[in-house]
């Protein structure tokens, strides 16, 4: 059976975005870049939300050759969970998934030859660990706190979870990942 981990840039109290909706404070020097290369060469099929998938989408526009990290994107697997988009999906390899969200996700588990990963998708993670689906959450939390700028936190309104941590990275003297694992609540 294959996992499912949640990866989420998160600011240090906890936002996903900044006041306009965006992610622009996510910086990083040359360890930041190499960790990120790495997680994307992974294999993987990346399980998307509504919002991320037209956010990400952009990437299949830029031309093949020219920039990896979007070659990288654009060769994955990508399943996306919307009630409003309507199939085809016109980023390559995406799929919009046609069941309902805990069926269609541990079927995917138990038949993949590849790990899951979301990218973001807060509303999806929060349903997918309401459902205990999630394997594992990797916080890259970077040095910044946006206090009433902040948007979109990333854990309101998320089940109470025990965490238990698997992982600690430090990148650019700065840059924080955090690994956990859900366990049972005692």
């Amino acid at each position: 059976m294959q996992e499912l981990t949640a990866d989420m840039f998160v600011s240090l109290d906890g936002f996903a975005a900044d006041a306009q909706g965006t992610q622009r404070w996510v910086r990083g020097g040359p360890e930041v870049m190499r960790h990120m290369r790495e997680v994307l060469a992974e294999p993987q099929i990346l399980v998307l939300g509504r919002a991320t998938y037209e956010r990400m989408a952009g990437f299949g526009a830029r031309p093949a050759g020219q920039d990896p990290f979007a070659d990288r994107m654009n060769a994955l697997p990508k399943i996306v969970f919307s009630k409003t988009l309507k199939a085809p999906l016109a980023w390559s390899n995406a799929r919009l998934a046609s069941g309902e969200l805990g069926e269609e996700v541990a079927g995917l588990k138990e038949r993949s030859d590849a790990p899951l990963r979301t990218v973001g998708s807060i509303r999806l993670v929060r349903s997918l660990m309401a459902l205990a689906l999630v394997d594992r959450i990797r916080l890259m939390v970077f040095p910044l706190v946006l206090g009433r700028d902040g948007r979109e936190p990333i854990f309101t309104d998320h089940p109470a979870t025990a965490l238990a941590l698997v992982g600690t990275t430090v990148l650019d003297t700065n840059v924080l990942v955090l690994e956990y694992r859900p366990r049972a609540v005692a």
